[in-house]
């Protein structure tokens, strides 16, 4: 599956190897009522991180996906908005993906 994926939305700064942030805009984190609720094992695929629902499955289970920055292992997790998977050194911003 060839796509062009957006920038990182975390980078990590030049001078340590804590990522850095973006700046958060005066509304809230909270997802709006309209937008339709992904679970993390969908998101994988939606990336194309997983090319099936058992691959996406099996990556989670051994630890090998970041969510917001720490190991996720419940391949149900409903992301929010303001979400970030890590997956390979990749960043995958969720608001980037999902329609608000």
């Amino acid at each position: 599956m060839l796509f062009e994926i957006p920038t990182p939305c975390v980078r990590l700064n030049s001078d340590s190897e804590k990522p850095e942030q973006p700046e958060q805009s005066e509304q809230t984190d909270l997802q709006p009522a309209n937008a339709d609720p992904i679970r993390l094992d969908q998101f994988l695929k939606l990336v194309g991180v997983a090319d099936t629902g058992g691959m996406a499955k099996l990556l989670i289970q051994d630890g090998q996906i970041l969510l917001n920055g720490e190991i996720e292992t419940r391949r149900r997790k409903q992301l929010e908005l303001s979400d970030t998977v890590e997956f390979g050194g990749q960043v995958f911003c969720v608001r980037d993906f999902v329609d608000s």
